[in-house]
């Protein structure tokens, strides 16, 4: 009692869903089909096949994408990792400064207590001003210059170092004294 297994065809011909006359032309349209393809070289497009080879280059294109921000992401992530490794490493100890020392950051004017030696080497470009999280670390100038090739907008001043020269040779003032309580 095996039950044979009828053709798509053959089972809408025994439901009656279709009749005789309908299935013979249908098949006779596909036969003249085939063989006018074959007899003209012509292949008909199928339009199915055609939808699942775009959407597979649209799917495909869009991982690319994907793909090409996460790494973009993961760039980010190693530099912003790379510049707090420095500045925790190279950080210079400010916590017994007295002296304020003003810069600006983003057109805001801050406030940085600094020693007295230190404040001269900020000046003198010996040391410069990052932002670190959400405070300020004094660096030396090669360091913030290394942190400026990852990321320019971590160094907040960075001037540009003064030769050690002897300064009563070259300051016509020099033999003037500076008040002690006068601060720039």
């Amino acid at each position: 009692m095996s039950k044979q297994k009828l053709s798509l065809q053959e089972q809408l011909l025994k439901s009656g869903l279709v009749s005789s006359a309908k299935a013979k032309t249908v098949q006779a349209d596909k036969r003249k089909q085939s063989q006018m393809q074959r007899k003209n070289n012509v292949f008909v497009v199928d339009e199915a096949k055609a939808l699942a080879l775009k959407a597979q280059a649209e799917k495909v294109e869009k991982d690319r994408e994907l793909n090409q921000l996460r790494q973009q992401q993961e760039e980010q992530k190693q530099l912003a990792a790379q510049i707090k490794q420095l500045i925790e490493q190279n950080r210079v100890d400010s916590s017994q400064g007295d002296v304020a020392y003003h810069f600006n950051d983003q057109s805001r004017m801050k406030t940085l207590y600094v020693t007295e030696s230190m404040r001269l080497q900020l000046i003198n470009g010996h040391y410069a001003i990052v932002r670190y999280s959400d405070a300020y670390a004094i660096v030396a100038y090669d360091v913030a210059e290394k942190i400026a090739l990852r990321d320019t907008h971590c160094v907040v001043l960075l001037n540009s170092p003064t030769p050690n020269a002897n300064p009563s040779e070259k300051d016509p003032y020099a033999a003037y004294q500076i008040p002690d309580d006068l601060i720039w």
